[in-house]
């Protein structure tokens, strides 16, 4: 039971900072030469619950270009502590070539609350091959409408051989188009990222695809719901402690 708490106290911390930060939209937040933090905000019209059972099932949103076998079909999530947010990498067709089945653990489940919040340690895409890691908070809270807010941050760090402000927008963009394609998916309500270019990061390593995208200013009234929601979220999460 102390554990829940402290999970959930956790993730009310995160949505705290969210309420309070400006502007509500995808960006780095922070970038130092220790790491970087990149947030990433959706309204969507599905309730929590089909929020999370959407979420659990990567195959259905996730981009097939940002995968190491080239078919999001291939991925799964286990929603439980020390699961595995994995991809099977099939055997090769080539009759010319005797291949086996591989597989890639992309993060590593560390608190699954249905409904609530998923969060996941690991290096995803080129950040692999470096000795950085990073821990993937995806928060959930209900509208005054029923829809959900989903709040989606990536907090990266330790050594890499990468340009920090380079490869910091770039993994953005993969964490801003990742939760577009989940957005539009559960039917988006407030305004998706515009997408732009990501730049190239280049270091000795081989690396993995990313997505690309920043949200653009929402109207002030679809703010101040958003605001709303991820006040009532806090609410709901301190209860835990009571």
């Amino acid at each position: 039971m102390l554990r829940l708490i402290a999970a959930s106290r956790m993730a009310g911390l995160v949505l705290a900072g969210l309420v309070f930060a400006q502007p509500l939209a995808a960006e780095v937040v922070k970038a130092d030469d220790d790491g970087f933090v990149t947030r990433e905000i959706a309204v969507v019209e599905a309730a929590p619950k089909q929020v999370w059972l959407t979420l659990i099932s990567p195959a259905k949103w996730w981009n097939s270009g940002h995968t190491w076998s080239g078919d999001a079909a291939n991925l799964t999530i286990k929603p439980q502590a020390g699961g595995c947010f994995c991809e099977k990498i099939p055997e090769d067709p080539n009759p010319e070539r005797i291949t086996l089945e591989g597989s890639v653990e992309h993060m590593r489940v560390v608190h699954a609350f249905p409904e609530r919040a998923l969060r996941m340690q690991g290096a995803l895409g080129p950040l692999q091959s470096e000795a950085a890691t990073g821990v993937l908070t995806v928060a959930l809270a209900e509208t005054e409408t029923g829809g959900t807010t989903i709040v989606w941050e990536y907090v990266v760090g330790g050594y890499m051989r990468y340009d920090v402000p380079t490869i910091s927008k770039a993994v953005d963009g993969v964490m801003t188009q990742q939760l577009n394609g989940l957005a539009k998916l559960l039917g988006r309500v407030d305004a998706p990222a515009a997408a732009e270019p990501a730049p190239e990061p280049a270091p000795e390593a081989e690396a993995e695809q990313g997505d690309v995208a920043t949200e653009d200013a929402a109207p002030a009234d679809a703010k101040s719901d958003r605001e709303r929601s991820l006040e009532d979220a806090v609410n709901a999460l301190a209860d835990g402690d009571s």
